[in-house]
């Protein structure tokens, strides 16, 4: 199997992966209320429930990226991630798989990438809501477990990760530096191409053409010349030759660690403006979520069959939305479309505001009026979400990517585990969580206004090895 195909199956694993993530998700949510109700919870319950949802991700997120970044055994961590998502507590290896695609991606077609990615997910918060039209009918035990509509959704999803184990061992593959570097070569853009040459210009005759080839993707994988010099020898050379023999220790196990600094790859201003645009926004859309559905039982009536159908609607939404967002993204820089979604997110807040708080004017205008703020809010969520990734991806270190997207997994973690807190004890004072959710992304917007120039990818982070190895 060529390297093409690898690549390609690979990446259909990772769009399983979020797929089924997005499953799990709106197969639980519809009815996790009611069956909190069930055991005469408070409220605020269902905000404890879903913020420990939040937790596991939060804790191995960084972990599992250094592990990845370390030993670039992607696989290991994803059949190790998938056991313990079983078992209820594994959510850390996004922030390896964001790595992957990171590595084995150039810039310029990265929101694309993560685009598709994501809307994986929100396929799978569309397709969630059917399972549990014959899930609500269960009502048997298995041994001295009782299952019926609130317990098999967790037995269900049991059954639908050990399929996935099934699919990681069989279909992904860790693509080395200088395949996925050979293959970008190939399928990359003519325009990319060209870009490449002039971003290369500069540094073909000192470096004498050694870096030219992958500079614009791996520029801070690849910390050696004489590395990349290996890669291109002939496939019988089992070893380097004696003259590069004292550099082949270095050569053949990088550690992509030996001068990094967390305080000078995380406290510089354009990645402080994108961890906080990934905190509120996810603040704020958890908080919703939580909010969602007390809201529509307290004034619609919904229950697990409606909340089912109204994520099937929100599902199309968002997978539209990434969609467009993956067309756009190709011809609209990634700040743009970061501010263009803030926007979108304060409009629905305000209209949140304005007419959910204090619902009035009967059941179809008020039925209405929430339709159109959960319109709102999801429109703005694939254009934040994407530009939030991919511009983090390229103000960050390549080499280093696994454990700084777990860092930005993780402080969207601490967001919905923070959200779902705020919104749980709140859902009978609209105007105190709404506002509290106003003035944060009035907060963000400014951030990004006054860093709006630095929001893009700086020329020091595609060749971050060349000050690595001037310090050698």
């Amino acid at each position: 199997m060529d390297t093409q195909q690898k690549k390609k199956l690979s990446f259909i694993t990772i769009g399983l992966i979020f797929l089924l993530s997005g499953i799990e998700y709106a197969v639980i949510l519809p009815t996790i209320w009611r069956y909190l109700q069930i055991l005469d919870a408070p409220p605020f319950f269902l905000g404890l429930g879903l913020s420990a949802f939040s937790l596991s991700g939060l804790l191995s997120g960084p972990l599992f990226g250094h592990w990845s970044d370390r030993t670039r055994k992607t696989k290991t961590i994803l059949l190790l991630a998938n056991v313990f998502e079983i078992v209820g507590i594994g959510a850390g290896a996004g922030s390896s798989i964001f790595g992957y695609l990171t590595r084995n991606t150039v810039s310029g077609e990265r929101a694309q990438v993560f685009a598709a990615i994501m809307a994986c997910r929100q396929a799978g918060l569309l397709i969630g809501p059917a399972f549990n039209i014959f899930l609500r009918l269960c009502d048997f035990k298995l041994g001295p477990f009782v299952v019926n509509k609130y317990t098999s959704p967790g037995l269900f999803m049991c059954g639908m990760w050990l399929l996935l184990q099934l699919a990681v061992a069989l279909l992904y593959w860790d693509l080395s530096p200088a395949e996925s570097s050979e293959l970008q070569t190939v399928v990359r853009p003519k325009q990319q191409q060209q870009q490449q040459q002039a971003d290369d210009g500069e540094e073909e005759e000192p470096l004498m053409g050694a870096e030219e080839e992958p500079a614009d993707t791996y520029g801070a994988v690849i910390v050696d010349p004489q590395q990349e010099s290996e890669a291109q020898c002939s496939p019988g050379r089992l070893s380097p030759p004696p003259p590069s023999s004292p550099a082949s220790p270095k050569a053949e196990e990088p550690d992509p660690f030996e001068d990094f600094s967390a305080r000078k790859e995380f406290l510089r201003e354009e990645v402080i403006v994108l961890l906080t645009t990934q905190f509120i926004t996810l603040f704020n859309q958890t908080a919703l979520e939580t909010m969602v559905t007390p809201l529509t039982q307290r004034y619609f009536g919904f229950g697990e069959l409606g909340n089912s159908v109204m994520y099937s609607l929100c599902g199309v939404e968002v997978i539209l939305g990434f969609f467009f967002v993956r067309w756009l993204s190709s011809r609209v820089a990634d700040r743009a479309v970061l501010a263009a979604g803030l926007v979108i997110c304060a409009v629905a807040c305000v209209w949140c505001l304005l007419f959910l708080a204090k619902p009035r004017g009967g059941y179809s205008v008020e039925l209405a009026e929430f339709g159109v703020g959960v319109f709102l809010q999801l429109l703005g969520l694939p254009f934040v979400a994407v530009a939030t990734v991919s511009l983090f991806s390229k103000v960050t270190a390549e080499k280093t990517q696994g454990f700084s997207q777990g860092v930005r997994r993780s402080i969207g973690g601490v967001a919905t585990i923070l959200g779902p807190l705020w919104a749980g004890g709140l859902t009978g004072n609209l105007y105190l969580m709404l506002g509290m959710m106003m003035a944060l992304l009035l907060l963000v917007m400014v951030m990004v206004v006054l860093s709006y120039e630095r929001l893009v990818e700086p020329p020091v982070v595609q060749h971050a090895s060349d000050s690595t190895e001037s310090e050698g």
